[in-house]
């Protein structure tokens, strides 16, 4: 259903029939929805495969990816999660179809002139709920850098979630920590981290960070043999019929069979 914003002389927001409205950058959008019947090219295939990987760390991170993709798109028609798929997707991506799959150490959620993080890293502490990014502050530093905030972001690929911080520490502090669900602490992680001014007026490209728990999670449980009693020579003796029953059990069907009439 479409929903009409200015009246009839405005635009919609929503689907009616075959077309859809929007509003991209305070334009009143409206395309039509298309429905090919061709079969899939191997080209559309591999097409179809990229989108669906780079979703799949984007869709979770919208707010990371509104925040740092805002001003590479200013002035243009374009918007911010469009731009981070486009860029992703061009330079994200490793393998061929079918089997397409993301390079996590090239992918990127903000970009911008700002200065980079130097040397990152990242670490898990023991009780597994928090884990601590790092950083270099270079000693040459512009002053004009030093109230730079982290942005941080964890990814976990089997979970397809995302936890982050758009507003961190300062850059000269050298380091933040993101809490995590204690349920996500053996989930393997990928990270990135970037810096933007307080005002969302300037952002740095994103780094990666690194991951953690990388080794495959083992599900398998080991269940133990179904246990075969073996009677012991007690039981085996109160088991075993007495022969002095099965006499008396054949003598008794004898005399039935004799008793019976011909």
């Amino acid at each position: 259903m479409g929903k009409l914003i200015n009246g009839i002389f405005g635009g919609f927001h929503g689907r009616i029939g075959n077309l859809v409205g929007y509003t991209l950058k305070g334009k009143h959008i409206i395309r039509r929805i298309g429905v090919s019947t061709k079969p899939l090219t191997p080209a559309r295939k591999a097409n179809c495969q990229k989108m669906k990987v780079v979703n799949e760390i984007l869709s979770p991170s919208l707010p990371v990816i509104r925040a740092g993709f805002r001003l590479a798109v200013t002035g243009t028609d374009k918007n911010e999660y469009n731009e981070a798929v486009s860029y992703n997707k061009l330079n994200a991506l490793q393998g061929e179809y079918p089997n397409i799959s993301l390079d996590y150490t090239k992918v990127l959620v903000s970009m911008g002139d700002l200065p980079m993080a130097f040397n990152p890293a990242i670490s898990q502490n023991a009780d597994g709920n928090e884990i601590e990014f790092s950083w270099e502050v270079p000693a040459d530093l512009s002053y004009q850098y030093d109230n730079d905030r982290a942005m941080l972001m964890i990814y976990f690929p089997a979970l397809k979630v995302t936890c982050y911080h758009l507003i961190g520490s300062k850059r000269t502090e050298g380091k933040d920590t993101i809490r995590i669900d204690a349920a996500h602490a053996g989930e393997r992680m990928e990270a990135y981290i970037s810096f933007i001014k307080d005002d969302g007026k300037a952002v740095s490209n994103s780094v990666y960070a690194g991951s953690l728990n990388t080794k495959p999670k083992v599900n398998a449980e080991i269940k133990p043999e179904k246990e075969t009693k073996i009677p012991d020579k007690e039981e085996q003796i109160q088991n075993k019929p007495e022969k002095s029953s099965l006499r008396s059990e054949l003598s008794a069907e004898r005399n039935d069979l004799s008793s019976a009439p011909s």
